[in-house]
């Protein structure tokens, strides 16, 4: 009898220990199976948008709902892409893009740092640049572009400062807003250790407004591109996917049209996938 109770006993505490486990871990797995969810529709919503557009290109074109010449059929504009990329005229077009974005891009950063911090920091500074700045970026683009061509000639030259124009702006109040965002308890607490100045901006301000200007890179970046495109539209150069673009145009060639902003849609990829990975190495580096 006694050996029977004894079971009983054991059983019964198994079966609370079960059931309390059962309470403790299912709304681990209900939480687990959300962001599971919550995961695969970020990816699926994107997806089913796509296929919806793709279906509706291809039908419209295929039941004759658009002209040909307005719409190409998804069929042309692959054997565009397909015959662009074996060829290296994209590959060639692509990197002239690249060099000229980067260009301005690079050229932007040595400028736009300095001139951010110096205008978080210094009153007398920011008086007396900001308003050239606002007036510089009220200024179009497209106005400046005759001017670099007179002075500058045709090539790569003109393009290069002009994506360069079209970077610093915000780059600069990006990186400026940062550096008056920052947490002053700490900023003083160090000035009152008797931080000296390059310590101070090195390990103390520089990582704390580590994320805009991370920001401004990846702003700047992207900007690029269209920086680039814009100096090609202008300049009237024969090389660059902008280029080729205007080329495609007067050529009535849309299917050519269209695969060059694939190729550019790419292209603006890539640089945010870049621009991601060097937010993450300074998390990791700073953070």
């Amino acid at each position: 009898m006694s050996v029977t109770l004894l079971r009983e006993g054991e059983r019964e505490a198994n079966a609370q220990e079960l059931a309390a486990a059962s309470l403790l871990s299912s709304p681990r797995k209900r939480a687990r199976a959300s962001r599971t969810a919550s995961r695969l529709l970020s990816i699926l919503a994107p997806v089913l948008l796509g296929l919806a557009l793709l279906g509706g290109w291809y039908f419209s074109t295929a039941r004759g709902l658009v002209a040909t010449y307005e719409l190409p059929p998804p069929s042309d504009v692959w054997t565009s892409l397909r015959d662009g990329l074996t060829s290296g005229l994209f590959l060639h077009m692509a990197w002239v893009t690249i060099q000229e974005s980067l260009g301005g891009f690079l050229l932007a950063i040595v400028i736009a740092l300095p001139v951010g911090f110096g205008l978080a920091r210094w009153r007398l500074f920011a008086a007396t640049v900001y308003p050239y700045l606002a007036a510089g970026q009220a200024i179009p683009a497209i106005v400046i572009a005759p001017f670099l061509v007179v002075w500058m000639g045709y090539g790569m030259g003109p393009t290069v400062v002009l994506c360069f124009l079209v970077v610093l702006f915000p780059m600069i109040i990006t990186t400026a807003l940062g550096f008056q965002t920052l947490d002053q308890t700490l900023v003083d607490a160090a000035r009152v250790e008797g931080a000296a100045f390059w310590p101070m901006l090195a390990r103390i301000e520089f990582p704390l407004a580590l994320p805009a200007i991370m920001a401004a890179i990846r702003t700047g970046l992207t900007l690029s591109i269209v920086g680039a495109l814009v100096g090609e539209f202008v300049t009237a150069t024969d090389q660059g996917l902008g280029a080729l673009v205007e080329i495609a145009k007067n050529q009535y060639d849309v299917p050519l049209m269209f695969a060059t902003v694939i190729v550019l849609a790419v292209l603006a990829a890539i640089f945010y996938g870049i621009t991601w990975g060097l937010t993450r190495l300074s998390e990791i580096v700073y953070m």
